[in-house]
């Protein structure tokens, strides 16, 4: 629990201006756009295993109220 409040602040504190020089560096580079195609392929990720854990758990209850 101590090292989740030690990312919190780490976070709260970052300065944003360091975020946005780094940003811009990374677009500049062209890097930017690897990093969007990474973070959307692990949120496409993270959608379908809900949608499939939904629809197991939908089946499961099906199930649970015919018996």
């Amino acid at each position: 629990m101590k090292w989740f409040f030690c990312l919190i602040a780490f976070f709260c504190f970052f300065p944003a201006s360091a975020a946005v020089t780094m940003a811009e560096q990374m677009r500049s580079d062209g890097r930017i756009y690897v990093v969007i195609a990474v973070m959307l392929t692990i949120l496409f990720g993270i959608v379908l295993y809900l949608y499939r854990m939904d629809r197991k758990l939908s089946r499961l209850e099906k199930l649970d109220q015919k018996n």
